[in-house]
């Protein structure tokens, strides 16, 4: 859906086995997968939105350090458990 507005989509994940199916059939711009510290960096504090659709407990900071300034997180998953915010870190920003 981003992508017919005109913006820059990246999938996050946790699956490397993801990449080729959200560039080649959903036709993200780039693919980030979570668990690579390297690439998670440089990621950081460039994304304007983020859609988390993720109905498991995960954590919230790595997600927020990726947001610009006034970016936004829009939650759609449902996990069982309440998911946990950090707020030191948030006002650290």
């Amino acid at each position: 859906m981003g992508k017919a507005f005109g913006l820059k989509v990246t999938v996050i994940s946790s699956s490397p086995k993801k990449e080729a199916d959200a560039i080649e059939r959903l036709g993200s711009d780039s693919f980030l997968l979570n668990s690579d510290p390297t690439k998670m960096k440089a990621a950081l504090g460039t994304m304007d939105y983020i859609i988390d659709t993720v109905s498991a407990v995960h954590p919230l900071l790595p997600l927020l350090s990726l947001l610009k300034v006034n970016g936004k997180l829009v939650l759609l998953g449902m996990p069982i458990k309440p998911l946990e915010l950090p707020i030191f870190p948030l006002v650290l920003v």
